[in-house]
Formats: C-alpha cells, structure tokens, sequence
C-alpha cells in the first residue's frame, strides 16, 4: 500500500511529465506558428519542469538517506 506522500510524488511527477510532453507536442507540431522569443520561452519552461522533476529525485534521495540515519 502507497503511503499519501509516495502516492502525491508519484502524482505530481506524472503531472509534470504530461506538461512536458505537452509543451513538446506544441513545438514539435508546428500547428501554431511561434517567434523565437516565444520558442525560448517554452523551451525554458520545460527546462524549468525537469529540473523540478530531478529536484523531486533529490529530495527523495535526501529523505532516505535521513531515514537510514546516514
């Protein structure tokens, strides 16, 4: 059984990895017709998303640690 604090990481990391993809599609698609200036910006964006996803990886990381008293 998932405790709620697995449960919500694994949520949010879900979340964050749909609003990457997202983003992807939508410059990759070329649907819409973008500027550069509006490029970068969603290309920082998803910059942005995946470091919260490797800040997620960290804090997990720090927790365990925590717990096995190291």
């Amino acid at each position: 059984m998932l405790t709620f604090n697995t449960l919500f990481e694994r949520e949010l990391k879900k979340l964050i990895d749909d609003a990457i993809d997202d983003r992807k599609e939508n410059l990759s698609t070329g649907l819409a017709t973008i500027d550069f200036p509006t490029y970068r910006h969603q290309v920082g964006i998803i910059a942005g998303l995946r470091m919260a996803l490797e800040f997620c990886g960290e804090a997990t990381t720090i927790c365990n640690r925590k717990e096995r008293g190291q």
